[in-house]
């Protein structure tokens, strides 16, 4: 795997499985509902990461969280400012940063599109740096800020 040639540990290999995929209007293949979340490590020398298995075992109903997630697509709501065309759901994102940060860490987002991932951030009290190379993804990412009061 490309990742691991470049010096990354997968510590996690999640399947995000969505309850409500788009149709498949071609109608000659399966209808593509899952995603796939890699979870990796670039330092390995060092064994150390953060994984709140406490707190995601209590959002769990106090059950190993699995590492297939089962969610709904973006909602509306959050596509409000605009629309980007892999957006993640906040819900998805608030798992992740919750699961491998503790409050105050620094995220990186070096593709961040409409900043979902700033979004849980500064929800969660995480510090975010977010990098896009489109303006329009940018400027949505901006209203998307700016709607929170920030």
């Amino acid at each position: 795997m490309a990742l691991e040639e470049e010096g990354f540990k997968i510590i996690n290999n999640i399947t995000w499985q969505k309850t409500n995929p788009p149709p498949n209007l071609a109608c000659k293949t399966f209808t593509h509902s899952t995603e796939t979340i890699l979870w990796a490590k670039k330092d390995l020398k060092n064994n150390k990461y953060t994984f709140n298995y406490d707190l995601m075992k209590k959002l769990n109903n106090n059950k190993q969280m699995k590492d297939v997630w089962t969610t709904s697509l973006t909602k509306p709501s959050e596509k409000k400012q605009g629309k980007h065309p892999t957006q993640k759901p906040l819900e998805i994102l608030d798992r992740i940063i919750l699961a491998s940060t503790n409050e105050n860490d620094l995220i990186l987002d070096p593709f961040c599109g409409s900043s979902t991932t700033g979004i849980a951030a500064s929800k969660l009290n995480r510090k975010y740096i977010g990098i896009d190379n489109n303006k329009d993804y940018l400027d949505l990412s901006i209203r998307r800020f700016e709607e929170l009061g920030g």
